[in-house]
């Protein structure tokens, strides 16, 4: 059942009245079908209570509103295309929605510095393709990048499929633009490869969630544009395997690896199970796959040739028992529909419980073998179905309901299973959170695991940029 949030003050009248008259007609709506949506958390877990949602059309109108609402002591909360998982931007009673969905332009795409810079509303797959349009690349690929803006993306810290070539969002970042929590603007647009002056503020604000500033812009690095691709799909005995593999990889393709996508054979049932199209790459059966592509920019490139031999010989080393090579662009989408299913199909299998985890790639397989023993310690019959990019040690590690216990009950041991897998986490010194951010769901958990003087830094950047605890509070940490 979704959690309600806490009941808290209305607005006052002559606040929306004002932040009306600013916005005009098109800059806001209090209509109970659009609150609906605004309100309602792509998991479902969280449920807002805004009563009113902004729809500022420029930086300025953005400042504006947040001057409004500062002087007012009214809390701003921040929203992409409401695609998160941890309920980042969802508002309580008495806190206003502001949603950057008509800041969507492309300001400037600059081919010789390989940077855009786009307002923060943009659609990742507008950027993508815009990148595209101009023989260029940008590398973010996320499972909801037809309808996540780039400004969410930049405050969750977003991974994705990509991260072992180009790095998370951090990485691909030159520049932003960023409304304070007064309503000043800080202008740190840049395309800089090299600034060395001072704090890196670009940094502080990316993967805050919102509760620092508002990204209003930002620019983007850009790469040359992959000509040839070569994707594999391959059956494995152990996870242990996939980290052999994983090294054969990068050395025989010259660290050409764009992505390593490992998921159990549950995982992949799934898929053929619940998503239309999808099929099984290989007649051999195995308790896990790992889907293997690698790119190039240079034309004349032979990574077909790459890949075969390499699955050669992991074969000859016995990392692998089977493998296949996609030969066409149907059988690549086939390959990449069986990854990027899962999530999906893995609801419509019923109640689930999930982690967003890293650790050292080295430590992958204890982390996989030490949380499916205790899982099935503590819910006898469940299914695990770890996933995800074991490329850079972000595992996805699910877990379905049991066939025979009915999903409230199973759903309520959630916070008991999250303690289990997050102590295993911890205690191999990952993170309890990989990309998806902390934002409500993660809080206690953050402060039950990081380091004390962490969260002193936290707080103390936190009360120092926004004293009166205006932007999003109650997300990454408690401001008390």
């Amino acid at each position: 059942m979704p959690t309600p949030v806490s009941p808290a003050p209305t607005v006052p009248a002559d606040l929306i009245t004002a932040l009306q008259t600013r916005l005009g007609p098109k800059g806001w709506s209090m209509d109970a079908s659009v609150l609906e949506q605004h309100n309602r958390e792509a998991r479902g877990k969280f449920t807002g209570a805004a009563n009113i949602v902004l729809y500022p059309a420029s930086t300025d109108e953005v400042a504006a509103c947040v001057r409004l609402c500062h002087s007012a002591g009214i809390a701003l909360v921040p929203q992409g295309g409401n695609t998160g998982r941890c309920g980042g931007a969802v508002a309580d009673n008495g806190q206003i929605l502001i949603n950057l969905a008509r800041m969507n332009r492309i300001i400037d795409t600059d081919a010789r510095d390989f940077t855009m810079t786009v307002q923060a509303g943009t659609i990742l797959h507008t950027i993508q393709q815009t990148a595209e349009n101009h023989d260029l690349l940008f590398p973010l690929s996320l499972g909801a990048q037809g309808s996540c803006q780039i400004g969410g993306n930049l405050a969750t810290n977003a991974g994705g499929l990509n991260v072992i070539r180009y790095g998370n969002t951090r990485d691909l970042v030159l520049g932003l633009e960023v409304v304070l929590p007064d309503g000043t603007i800080w202008n740190g647009l840049s395309k800089l490869r090299k600034d060395n002056t001072g704090y890196d503020l670009r940094d502080l604000f990316i993967g805050s969630e919102g509760t620092l500033g508002i990204i209003t812009a930002c620019t983007l690095k850009l790469f040359p544009r992959p000509r040839q691709t070569a994707t594999a799909w391959v059956a494995l005995e152990t996870v242990d395997a996939a980290l052999d593999l994983l090294a054969l990889t990068r050395r025989e393709s010259g660290d050409a690896i764009a992505a390593f996508e490992l998921m159990s054979q549950f995982a992949q049932d799934l898929c053929i199970r619940h998503i239309e199209n999808c099929t099984t790459p290989l007649q051999t059966t195995a308790p896990w796959y790992a889907m293997i592509e690698i790119t190039s920019s240079r034309p004349h490139d032979d990574l077909a040739d790459v890949m075969q031999g390499l699955l050669e010989r992991a074969l000859e080393s016995g990392f692998i028992s089977d493998g296949t090579v996609a030969q066409s662009e149907a059988q690549r989408a086939n390959l990449w529909a069986l990854r990027e299913g899962i999530p999906p199909a893995q609801t419509r299998e019923g109640g689930s419980i999930k982690h967003d985890v890293s650790v050292p790639v080295s430590s992958v397989p204890t982390l996989i073998e030490r949380g499916i023993a205790q899982a099935l310690k503590r819910i006898p019959g469940i299914r695990p179905c770890p996933f995800g990019h074991v490329g850079d040690g972000n595992i996805h590690f699910n877990f379905s309901q049991p066939v025979d216990m009915p999903r409230d009950m199973f759903l309520a041991q959630w916070e008991d299973l999250n303690r289990d897998i997050h102590d295993i986490v911890a205690d191999l010194g990952g993170s309890i959170s990989a990309e998806h951010g902390i934002g409500r769901l993660k809080v206690d958990e953050l402060a039950h695991y990081a380091d004390p003087a962490k969260i002193q830094l936290l707080k103390a950047i936190k009360q120092a940029i926004d004293p009166q605890n205006t932007l999003n509070p109650g997300k990454i940490i408690n401001h008390k």
